[in-house]
């Protein structure tokens, strides 16, 4: 089924491109108690370290499954099913509890204080943008596509049938062709050897010197 194919190539495609997008933007804007004036903004990747590889490997999955065959379709929805709960799970962690971990590296960066609990004690407040709904609500589609993978992956039409098909048509076509001239080309010499020759030409020959019995 074309359209399934499309459907689900098209979805994982899109949701691992805004995973990488969401990787480069502000997740959560952090004010501290002591410090640098202003708040610190922290982006995606600084929140969620693993967001921009896993992303790129959804990429990577949606553009596989647009040419792999039925058992690695099922393997890769499979895997796409598993990335995405990760990455909703640990996502969702940011959106509903807003851990002092998810600011330490851009704190740390800001102030040189190191320490889970030193940078618990610094922070003051987190805020978040949009970005962490949008995302976490991305992975669920996600989970939704390799789930849909999985259900449908016997039904998509092999990729790689239609080339095959013409490649073996691409080389039976100069065998065949090569037949008909083969054999014309047996058939003459023997045909050419069966025509009687004609008395005046045998003459002709005789007078020139030529033998007419070869």
């Amino acid at each position: 089924m074309r359209r399934a194919r499309l459907l689900a190539v098209t979805v994982v495609l899109a949701v691992g491109a805004l995973g990488t997008i969401s990787s480069t933007q502000t997740w959560l804007s952090v004010t501290l108690r002591q410090g640098p004036d202003g708040a610190l903004l922290v982006p995606g990747a600084a929140a969620l370290p693993v967001l921009a590889p896993l992303s790129l490997a959804v990429l990577a999955l949606g553009a596989a499954l647009s040419i792999v065959g039925l058992v690695l379709r099922y393997a890769f929805g499979a895997l796409t099913v598993v990335i995405a709960g990760v990455l909703a799970w640990l996502t969702g962690v940011v959106v509903f509890q807003r851990p002092p971990s998810a600011a330490a590296s851009t704190v740390t960066e800001a102030t040189g204080i190191t320490g889970l609990d030193a940078v618990a004690e610094l922070v003051e407040r987190v805020t978040l943008t949009p970005w962490p709904a949008v995302t976490l609500i991305a992975w669920m589609v996600l989970l939704a596509a390799g789930a849909f993978v999985i259900a449908t992956a016997s039904t998509w039409k092999g990729a790689g049938r239609r080339y095959r098909t013409d490649a073996a048509a691409a080389t039976a076509a100069p065998a065949s062709g090569s037949t008909p001239t083969s054999a014309s080309a047996v058939a003459s010499p023997s045909a050419s050897a069966s025509t009687p020759l004609d008395a005046v030409d045998s003459w002709d020959g005789l007078s020139r010197g030529e033998d007419p019995t070869r």
